[in-house]
């Protein structure tokens, strides 16, 4: 991608004086965790590469003046080999007041290349040094004044997740964007090999490396990504996790939740709609057997609430402290049985949250053809946390070995799907390069911030359709519409599936939100294998309205049309060949 001339690469035209500051910088600088202190917005920092995708946006006021703050993904170079690079590149070239780029005191020669590489743009730059703390323990030191000279720039040290060295930044920003001072490159028309020379010689010339005692911390991390013990490490951190999720989102539901919502609030809810609508199919839609603010309340908090609460406690965690890369490593080779790098275990991990960030998360696969796998793999076979929550208060109680054939059955989809795309999909799947972070203890406010940021946002994403699904399901069952189309279904539901016909509400609910497919068959009486077939439909069944929205955005119409058509088919055939199989042995 070519640069525009110097004219667009200065500052932007505005019609107000509102400054215009673009945030670049690697990935793991702590980009996202300074954009979220200089905005005040609630904005997800996690400690792995691929985080930033979506160009993010915020308000910034100081010395009485406005600033636009867009947040960069994040990217090692400008070469515009990745989409990252691609915004980019395309960012700087419509121009802005003021870059800044922030640089990571542990891994200085690294960043430099970005730096450099920013230079060729004719916009004033300041630079911000962070995470001052981890490299003092690393016995990293590194002279400001001479980086400042070697830059032709302002460096600001600053730990930006303790608001260290912020209000210099700022007085810094505001300066380079009132008098456009602009940097002087010294890089244009270099080779890639000549820039790498300048950079060693910066290096050597501005830090100093103390050889000291390996922390724990280091240690930590060095053992993590080997073999043995990495290995059993992530096998008991994977069992850990699973033990908080299911285990203690059991107990929630059974001691907190349930009593909470069916004896406190329900009862309350019911009285007050029962005296004011009289008795009839408004009454019914509202507090009936399926009544949308009962059920609505009753599914969303009670039944899945605590497991997307303890997953998001966990998720956050490994994220911040820098593991999941770490797992990424170790589970490139089982990763390549589905023919993807191990890198991908982060957006398939966010997919055990929801599948919308994961969708988004793709971004980061090297090429084509990988993206299109791993949004197949995520949207195939990956149970949202919702679906989780789903599956465990279904068959949690009634057979832990159903419930953990349903993720044994998801693993085995997986390494099928990932074959057959393998083959089908044209084009080629580059080898593993992923970056390590350090391994950090995560900043307790922040991971608090991001776990109450991500249950809103659940809350937010999961109640108003499902109340409104339910209210429609409802509505449904209540004209005698159901009745219909449940003779229509009758043949799959109850010839193929071996569910009873009422079955088929929950494949309407499905439509809407995947967990719904499930939900609906907790208030019925069926055996351990009714339940357990109505779970791998739900495994399988076509994502939710949002998460196909955010394919045909990504992606376009016709592999949308691609994602429902194989996820149905897929759900009833795998289903479907359970029960008929199974039922001859039982």
């Amino acid at each position: 991608m070519q640069h525009s001339d110097t004219e667009q690469q200065g500052k932007p035209s505005m019609l107000s004086d509102e400054i215009k500051i673009l945030l670049i910088g690697n990935p793991n600088v702590g980009k996202s965790v300074l954009f979220s202190k200089l905005t005040g917005m609630d904005v997800l920092a996690a400690n792995y590469a691929g985080t930033t995708v979506d160009v993010t946006s915020g308000k910034v006021n100081y010395r009485g003046k406005k600033a636009t703050l867009i947040d960069v993904p994040g990217t090692y170079s400008l070469d515009a080999t990745s989409p990252a690079e691609e915004i980019a590149v395309k960012l700087l070239n419509e121009g802005a007041h003021v870059v800044l780029c922030v640089l990571d005191s542990t891994n200085l020669e690294r960043n430099l290349n970005l730096a450099l590489q920013l230079k060729q743009f004719n916009i004033p730059m300041i630079f911000a040094l962070n995470m001052l703390d981890v490299a003092e323990r690393k016995g990293i030191a590194i002279d400001v004044k001479v980086l400042e000279e070697e830059l032709q720039a302002p460096v600001i040290p600053i730990i930006a997740i303790r608001n260290i060295g912020l209000s210099e930044l700022l007085d810094k920003v505001w300066t380079a964007a009132s008098y456009n001072i602009t940097s002087q490159d010294k890089t244009s028309g270099v080779s890639q090999s000549e820039r790498w020379q300048e950079i060693g010689r910066i290096v050597e010339k501005v830090q100093k490396v103390d050889h000291r005692k390996p922390t724990f911390w280091e240690k930590a991390g060095d053992l993590t990504i080997q073999p043995f013990p990495g290995i059993p490490i992530a096998l008991l951190v994977l069992l850990a996790s699973i033990a908080v999720v299911v285990g203690g989102g059991m107990a929630l539901r059974v001691f907190i939740f349930l009593p909470l919502i069916n004896d406190g609030i329900v009862p309350i809810i019911v009285e007050v709609v029962s005296g004011v609508v009289p008795e009839g199919i408004w009454r019914n839609i509202l507090v009936g057997e399926f009544g949308m603010l009962v059920k609505g309340l009753e599914w969303p908090i009670a039944l899945i609430l605590p497991y997307v609460t303890l997953f998001y406690i966990v998720m956050s965690f490994l994220e911040d402290s820098g593991y999941l890369p770490r797992l990424g490593v170790l589970m490139d080779s089982t990763l390549r049985k589905m023919h993807i790098q191990g890198g991908n275990i982060v957006p398939m991990f966010m997919g055990y949250g929801c599948a919308v960030p994961a969708i988004l998360g793709t971004r980061a696969a090297t090429s084509y053809k990988e993206r299109l796998m791993v949004l197949g793999l995520i949207v195939l076979a990956v149970p949202c946390v919702a679906q989780t929550g789903a599956f465990i208060a279904m068959l949690g109680e009634r057979s832990i070995i159903a419930l953990l054939l349903i993720y044994m059955l998801s693993f085995a989809a997986m390494v099928v799907a990932g074959m057959v795309m393998n083959r089908v999909i044209p084009g080629k799947i580059d080898p593993l390069l992923i970056e390590i972070p350090n391994l950090l203890k995560p900043h307790g406010p922040t991971l608090l911030k991001k776990i109450w940021m991500r249950l809103k946002q659940f809350l937010w994403d999961a109640q108003v359709p499902m109340v409104l699904a339910i209210g429609f399901a409802a509505l449904v069952a209540e004209t005698g519409v159901l009745e219909v189309f449940s003779i229509f279904l009758e043949p799959l539901v109850v010839g193929w599936l071996g569910l009873p016909k009422e079955a088929s509400l929950a494949l309407v609910l499905g439509l809407i939100r995947r967990e719904l497919a499930v939900l609906p068959l907790v208030e019925m009486d069926l055996t351990t294998l009714q339940l357990f077939v109505g779970s791998v439909v739900a495994l399988f069944y076509l994502p939710c309205l949002t998460a196909l929205a955010i394919i045909i955005k990504e992606f376009n119409l016709k592999i949308a049309f691609y994602v429902m058509f194989f996820t149905i088919s897929i759900a009833f055939l795998v289903a479907g060949l359970i029960n008929q199989i199974a039922s001859i042995f039982i």
